[in-house]
């Protein structure tokens, strides 16, 4: 069936903030979504709350609407614009119960438009998990035992009926909020009374746990025509008990018999096609036994695009949201051309000819004191993806992309020791759980043991046991007498040089430079969705180690955009959000974009937004190589946040051009002695101050400045680690936690002022002229994170006199640090007293915020200057637009329910929201004016 020509009109709805459970892969799924409705000429109208996304960008649809999730908001597009249909599926939980609430108000019908690519009816029984139990038993798809309860003296009676343990679910939740298993007794009470309160329903789903069963994901996508295909199968290497979204997984599913799969593949089709009529994407999660029988049970069937479609599609190559949109207005599968290929069906199933391992990013470090064990609630806050011929060389990859500073998996002498600690991180997984299983293996603990303790399948354990002999055998030689093919394989299993390094007592460049002697390359193989049973039209790659390299290169002038790895908090979206324009910037100056990065929940790693995309750690080893492959004219490093900053040094050591602000420079605003010395040189005030390195110091010092001190390590991103104390005895105290955790860094103290007001600037400069493109003023007083306080852009009371300061002392900084391209500077004022806190010369957190709000692409312009394509003279910026724009910080602190909710320097919002109001007399702005200006908890 040809598209649906009565649509001419679609509005697509967000997911919200950033929050654990629901994050940027939405992001990619609508941005990717809206391309595709564009491309048939249909109008796309969005809504989402969230300024930090390339989705609210008006490079991605017609009509962009910020503003609350909310009925009022959808009326408001509705009674403006003339909506043919709503597509509510790429806007995970958020977008399907605004879509349900909307439909129950009557909404839609009053305004004639159609829900596409879901059914209201599916969603319903999905989400009612009575319901769901009831439709699996109809069309005898197997389950856990389990039932409903809508009160607590009827959860009691289902425990009392089913045994310990249990696994305890709220209905209508995300991310597995209001989730538990239950082993004790004693600690059933509390975990229902909490699922009662946290489902919109009042209702808890308690199964019999299944603990131990192996977990697996199929990710199916349906046209009209009832033609289905299943896209990926995703196997979890933990077991069921710990939220998928907090699992390592592998894809495709690496210890499942191809009997089971069939039978697993035709369940789920059956599963689909019951719940509903409608076209579009769907996931499907089972449990299977850990035995020779292999039964399966149905977990839950999500009908639209999930978490996991994000991965799926940047594991396959296969565009899962833009086959879901298209499918959604009428398109069958047959009809639809592989993205990848250009030649051949959507309607086929992808081949994979290598492995994928996601590997979870966790922010436990942000809250001190939480509960780390791993869960049925997901905690984690972002994720990594490696590609490798094998999973030995995906799984080094992942960890390599980590950034928790470890080289990969073993070999870099930060091996666990301690039995007992092994022991019991293997029976309560947390987010080193990976690691102390390669510690556990290599101590000697049985296997028996360790299966026992982890329920991991023994197929994993065996290919970890694997690596740790090659470690062996390669230990047993020096660099000079090191054997061509012991080398060759310990690449192909995807050590770093710097891990056989580690193995061979010597030097990382040492080791590069031998297996230059011995040609032993890296080389590049495309993700092509057939197994190079088509050719490929896409550029997407991953690299390994074989003799045959399929990315050519082209003799055009290139530039390499170093992505911002894996979200955390203090280094999100937004960062993201800059990567990607500025890949569109250099494409519109004539550059071949080249995107390096391995977050696969981006629009950055979408295969068609940088001309080459090298689904590569950011890691110097990977980077260094693709560089030398390319010959780039430069890289672009400051738009990648603290990632790829970090990455200057090398880059400039090795010669290679960095576009924009220089490695000096950048170093400079970092190292706070010599950046002291620039702002007293140009008569800048700045909080006395002073730099330690270790606790004796830090007493001596804080004599002179006085408490209370701020007190943070150096080179760090979102206030990691940074404290206000106000006695030496906390000061001691924090200093050596810093150095116990961070090594040698640099700790800087400054004398903090109470009582002062926040605020902070975002410019452009070239060099020579500086243009602001920003000032926004905090609301809560100094001492809370930027990224966790409400802002106004522009200030709400500062004064002309105070601004001035900021601008004269905006442009001074800019100007003396010779900076090209963005760059952010924080303020504190206090008695009309403009003092500089810091500088930042690279793309900052606030930039996709103020451009949003005054609908300039300013991460567009600073790539231009960047390049030397443009100078700030050259753009004709927009008078600003009358009014206010509210940042507003989200929180996901249900994650952490034995956390104190309360703030100070070091950040911990997972996402930001914007509201616009015309004046300061608004009630929103008034409320929150009086309530944050006085109080430091949320």
């Amino acid at each position: 069936m040809p598209k649906d020509t009565s649509i001419k009109s679609i509005l697509l709805i967000g997911s919200g903030p950033i929050v654990i459970g629901q994050a940027c892969e939405f992001d990619y799924a609508g941005s990717q979504a809206s391309r595709s409705l564009r491309e048939e000429g249909i109008e796309v109208t969005l809504i989402n709350s969230n300024p930090a996304t390339i989705m609210t960008d008006k490079v991605v649809a017609d009509n962009v609407y910020l503003k609350p999730l909310e009925p009022e908001s959808i009326r408001e597009i509705l009674e403006k614009h003339s909506i043919d249909a709503v597509l509510p599926t790429m806007g995970g939980q958020t977008a399907l119960n605004l879509a349900i609430k909307c439909d129950e108000m009557g909404l839609w019908e009053e305004f004639g438009v159609k829900i596409v690519g879901v059914d209201i009816n599916a969603i319903e029984i999905t989400e009612n998990r009575e319901a769901f139990r009831d439709l699996m038993i109809d069309i005898d798809v197997p389950m856990a035992p389990q039932a409903a309860a809508k009160s607590f003296l009827q959860g009691k009676e289902i425990a009392q009926e089913f045994g310990f343990p249990l696994c305890v679910r709220a209905s209508y939740t995300l991310g597995g909020a209001g989730a538990a298993i239950v082993h004790d007794p004693a600690e059933f009470d509390n975990h229902l009374e909490n699922g009662l309160k946290k489902s919109p329903i009042h209702e808890v789903m308690i199964d019999k746990a299944l603990l131990g069963w192996k977990e697996f994901e199929l990710e199916l996508l349906r046209d009209a025509n009832d033609n289905v295909v299943i896209i990926c199968s995703i196997e979890n290497f933990d077991p069921m008990g710990v939220h998928t979204g907090d699992s390592i997984t592998v894809a495709p599913a690496m210890t499942l018999s191809d009997t089971t799969f069939q039978k697993m593949r035709d369940m789920a089709i059956h599963m689909m096609r019951s719940i509903g009529n409608f076209a579009g994407g769907c996931n499907v999660q089972f449990a299977v036994s850990p035995d020779d029988q292999e039964d399966i049970i149905a977990i839950e069937i999500n009908p639209r695009v999930s978490r996991s479609s994000a991965l799926a599609s940047k594991a396959t190559g296969y565009p899962i949201a833009k086959i879901a949109a298209k499918l959604a207005i009428g398109y069958n599968l047959d009809e639809l051309k592989n993205q990848i290929t250009k030649t051949t069906s959507a309607l086929f199933e992808p081949t994979l000819d290598y492995v994928i391992v996601k590997i979870p990013r966790w922010n436990f470090n942000k809250f001190p004191g939480t509960n780390r064990e791993l869960g049925l609630q997901m905690k984690s806050v972002g994720e990594v993806m490696g590609i490798g011929r094998s999973f030995q060389e995906a799984l080094q990859k992942a960890c390599q992309s980590l950034e928790i500073n470890r080289n990969g998996l073993g070999a870099d002498g930060r091996e666990l020791k301690d039995q007992n600690q092994i022991l019991h991180s293997l029976g309560h997984p947390s987010w080193n759980r990976l690691f102390h299983i390669y510690d556990a293996i290599k101590l000697g603990i049985p296997f028996k043991t360790i299966v026992e303790k982890t329920r991991i399948d023994i197929w994993f354990l065996k290919q970890i046991e694997d690596l740790i002999h090659l470690e062996g055998r390669i230990e047993k030689h020096h660099l000079e007498n090191l054997p061509k093919d012991l080398l060759f394989e310990a690449k192909q299993k995807g050590y770093a040089d710097r891990q056989i390094a580690h193995l061979l007592r010597c030097l990382e460049s040492e080791v590069y430079s031998k297996r230059e002697e011995y040609g032993i390359k890296r080389v590049y193989k495309l993700v092509d969705t057939c197994a190079a049973e088509f050719e490929a039209q896409t550029p997407y790659y991953y690299s390994t180690f074989e003799y045959e390299n399929e990315s050519i290169v082209t003799d055009k002038k290139k530039v390499v955009v170093l992505g911002s790895g894996p979200n955390r908090i203090g280094q999100g979206i937004e960062f993201d959000y800059s990567c990607v324009h500025g890949v569109l910037a250099a494409k519109e100056c004539g550059y071949e974009t080249i995107m390096i990065n391995c977050n696969p929940e981006t629009v950055s790693t979408d295969f068609d937004t940088a001309d080459k995309l090298y689904f590569e750690p950011v890691f110097w080893e990977h980077i260094y190589d693709i560089i030398k492959h390319e010959k780039p004219e430069g890289v672009i490093v400051q738009l990648g946040g603290q990632t790829a900053l970090k990455l200057a040094q090398k880059l400039e050591r090795y010669g290679i051009k960095i576009f924009g602000t220089s490695f000096e420079a950048l170093d400079l605003a970092e190292d706070r002695g010599r950046f002291s010395e620039v702002l007293e040189k140009n008569d800048i005030p700045f909080p006395k101050y002073g730099i330690v390195e270790n606790a004796e110091q830090a007493l001596e010092l804080s004599d002179d400045l006085g408490f209370p001190l701020l007190v943070r390590p150096s080179y760090v991103l979102g206030g990691q680690k940074m404290k206000i104390v106000i006695n030496k005895e906390e000061l001691e105290h924090h200093v050596v936690d810093i150095l116990n955790e961070m090594g040698d860094n640099q700790i800087l103290l400054d004398h903090f002022l109470g009582g002062a007001v926040e605020a902070e600037a975002d410019a452009i400069c070239d060099g020579e002229d500086v243009y602001i493109i920003g000032v926004m003023q905090h609301i809560e007083p100094a001492g809370i994170h930027s990224g966790d306080s409400y802002a106004l852009l522009p200030p709400y009371n500062l004064g002309d006199f105070v601004m001035q300061q900021i601008i004269d002392i905006t442009t001074k900084i800019a100007v003396e640090l010779k900076t090209v391209g963005l760059m952010n500077i924080q303020f504190a004022i206090k008695d009309d007293k403009v003092y500089v806190i810091e500088a930042n010369p690279r793309a900052s957190r606030t930039v996709p915020f103020i451009a949003k709000a005054y609908q300039e692409p300013y991460v567009n312009y600073a790539t231009k200057v960047m390049l030397g394509e443009k100078k700030v003279k050259d753009f004709d910026f927009k008078p600003v637009k009358e009014g206010y724009a509210i940042k507003i910080p989200v929180f996901s602190y249900e994650k952490f329910p034995d956390v104190k909710k309360e703030l100070g320097p070091e950040m911990k919002s997972t996402g930001e929201a914007i509201r616009f109001i015309k004046n300061l007399k608004d009630p929103y702005f008034r409320k929150i004016y009086s309530e944050r200006n006085m109080h430091l908890s949320r």
